[in-house]
Order: C-alpha cells, then structure tokens, then sequence
C-alpha cells in the first residue's frame, strides 16, 4: 500500500477540481441546440456526439427537464376581481341559484314502549322552487313515509308543505308550500338534457349532512344510464356525474354553466353510504313531463295492456315447454279489452304455481310479449320501463310469440290503474 504525504494529498484534490472544471466548459462549449450543462465527462462526451438535428434528445442518465415551445394551460382571470373564468363561472350560477334550494326535513310516526304512535324526525333532503307560487320539485323518497313535511328556505324561514303528486316510477314528488303575498320566490329554470355531451361541466346545490346550500362540481361521466332503484322500479335515461352527491343532496338541482336545471340528483353509488364519485340524477326532460302531470291530475297518466301477465322463468318454460323463459307470458286476457281487441291470446290452462302458502293460479298455452313498442319485455321492470313515457290512446307495436311462431299487433293502449 502506497502512503502520500499531506501535501501530496492536497496536490491531487486540486488537480481533480481543474479537470472537472475543463469538463464542464467542454460540456457547455458543444452542447447542442440549447443544453446548458452536462456534469460529468460521460454526459460531455455524449452531448459533443449528438447530431445537430437531435439536440432535442434527452440523455437517459440525465436529470434535466426538456425545454419545450408546446403551449401551456394559462388560467385567465379578471383583472378587475382577482377571479379566474372558471371561478367567476361558479360564483354566478351560486349566486343565482342557491336561494331557489330548499331544504326539506320530514316528519313520522314511529311506535314507543307502550306501542302508542309517536311523531318522531324523518329524512331530510333538498328541492327546487320551480314556480314563484311555491312548487317545489324533489326525490319520492325524500318524502317517503312522512306525516309532515318542512320546506326551509335561505332566509332561514320555514313552510309546511303539503304533497301535489308523486311519481314512484321516476323517484320524482310535487311538493307546495305557501309563501306571505309579498315574497317574490327565486325559482330555477328548466334547461334541455336532451343535448348533454359526457365531459360537460355541471354543478350540485344542496344540503348534504344537512349544511344548508352547498355546491360542489364536476362533469357528465356518462349518459343513458337505466338504474334499477329500491323499489325495483328502472329508471330510464339517467345522468351520471361525478359531481358530489352526499345524503341530503337527494332531490337537489343539477345545473348547467348557465344555471339551467339538467337534472334531479337521485342516488349515489357507494360502499361506505357518502359520495363515492358517482352519483345519479334523473334527466329534466323526464322531469318536465312528469311535473306537468302531477301538477294538472295529481298523477301522471301512463298506458297499460289490460291482461293478467307473468313473468317467465326456467321452470315454468321449461314445465310448459316453451321455446324461451324470457318474456311475460299473457295469462289471462279480459273481455272486450284492449288486449282481446289487438288479439292477444291468453292461457287456457290453469296450473298452481308457487309454495303452497303462497301460491297463485297462471294459465298456460298463450301468447309471451317479447317486446313494446321496440323496447325488450324480458321482465316486469321492463314491462313498466316500456311505457314508462307511453300515454292512454297510443297505439304501440306488442311483438308475441305465438307457439315458435313470432306475431307484430297493433294495440291502442288503456290508462293504467295506479
């Protein structure tokens, strides 16, 4: 082992300092097309070798960042409030909206220890004010069960509202209440969601957890969603955002940059029960229609096709040696109805079916509706989703099977009974 005296050791260190000192003059000498440095002497002799049309090239071992001429995101604000576009954006549908928000608490019954009925708090959620003599548009389910319903306005006044009408099929209820002669409500307008495009921004106000007017935003993530709901009834045609939708967001407005209503917030999917990023909302164009109906009859008038229909399964197709065990199998047709006029023919023989503390009489041997009006009847939910938007007088397409034999009838439908 070689030993060096304190001054050679100082010797070496200031020569290794000059000739790392040459490398980078070297390095910053021949870097081509704009790179400043490269440390050490692998990456100088690697700059010194790139051709000039590559100057762009980043060296696999270097840590530089590239220098680009790409166009980058500029937020551009108002000089006169500090405020970007998108912010100014947000404040002004709040600002227009929220006082149209109405939180809405409930009343029910419930039962004590000694049986007797007792008032006790309900749900809470939100609504619309959609008209300046006090109509309020929300969830079915917000109001489910109630005794009572409370409207809240932001003034922090409060009215009890009584029930107009309710659409079990849509998740959609018709509330009023009735403001002082001389309050001049704020109402929100109804916007088009026949014309929205996924990745278009929207905005939520309601009273998640119960804090009163909160907005949250996001976007369109997909269109034409049908959501089964809790009562088994499909919602066609919803609207999935991953706009927030927390527990008291339920019947609040979904809006547009130009604080038009798109739609009603409905549901959430989630595995913890707060927003998990999708949430539901029904279309204002379902909403329209099914307003309008509540607000002139109470009720919303829907077609029907009077006859006793079963919904098929393996075991019955199978049993009555059917060639499918999708569809509703037609048990029974009424005489003189809609059904015996179009010529839809029912069963004819009568078999139990079910346990038997539960069992029912179906009648097998006639027709299985396959479709309405296009739209596939594999099930009873699909039954009711066929002319969800069907209306008494219209006539509709009933596609049978009749045997192995498929059969098109023309049938003017009835008014179902609700």
């Amino acid at each position: 082992m070689r030993l060096y005296s304190r001054n050679q050791v100082i010797g070496i260190v200031l020569v290794a300092i000059s000739l790392t000192s040459l490398g980078v003059v070297a390095a910053q000498k021949f870097a081509p097309n704009g790179f400043s440095a490269f440390v050490g002497h692998k990456a100088a002799a690697r700059a010194e070798t790139l051709p000039s049309d590559e100057g762009s090239a980043l060296p696999e071992d270097s840590s530089f960042a590239l220098q680009t001429n790409a166009p980058q995101a500029v937020l551009v604000s108002d000089p006169t409030t500090g405020y970007t576009q998108d912010e100014a954006q947000n404040i002004s549908v709040y600002s227009n909206t929220n006082e149209a928000v109405v939180n809405i608490t409930t009343e029910t019954v419930g039962v004590n220890w000694f049986l007797e009925p007792v008032p006790q708090e309900g749900g809470s959620g939100s609504g619309s004010i959609i008209d300046t003599r006090g109509y309020v548009v929300t969830n079915r389910h917000v109001i489910a069960d109630a005794v009572k319903i409370y409207v809240s306005l932001s003034d922090g006044s409060q009215y009890e509202g009584k029930i107009i009408g309710i659409d079990a099929e849509n998740d959609i209820a018709v509330l009023k209440f009735d403001p002082p002669a001389n309050m001049a409500l704020k109402t929100i307008p109804f916007g088009d969601s026949s014309s929205l495009k996924v990745g278009q921004k929207v905005l939520a106000i309601g009273n998640p957890f119960g804090l009163e007017r909160t907005l949250t935003t996001g976007i369109v993530s997909a269109l034409g969603r049908p959501i089964k709901t809790e009562t088994g009834t499909i919602i066609k045609d919803m609207i999935q955002t991953d706009t927030a939708i927390n527990p008291g967001n339920s019947g609040g407005p979904l809006l547009d940059t130009q604080g038009r209503m798109i739609g009603i917030n409905t549901m959430i999917y989630s595995t913890s029960g707060s927003s998990a990023g999708i949430g539901f909302s029904i279309p204002v164009n379902t909403a329209k229609r099914v307003v309008s109906e509540l607000i002139q009859y109470g009720k919303v008038r829907r077609g029907s096709i009077d006859a006793e229909l079963f919904q098929l399964n393996s075991s019955i197709a199978t049993y009555a040696r059917l060639s499918t065990d999708k569809g509703l199998l037609v048990s029974r047709v009424q005489k003189g109805s809609n059904a015996e006029k179009a010529g839809i023919k029912g069963g004819t023989d009568g078999v139990r079916y079910g346990s038997s503390r539960n069992s029912t009489v179906i009648y097998l041997g006639g027709d299985v509706i396959t479709s309405i009006g296009g739209v596939a009847t594999d099930t009873l939910a699909d039954y009711y989703s066929a002319l969800e938007s069907r209306k008494p007088g219209e006539t509709v397409e009933v596609t049978v099977l009749r045997g192995k034999q498929q059969i098109s009838l023309k049938l003017t439908l009835s008014e179902r009974e609700n």
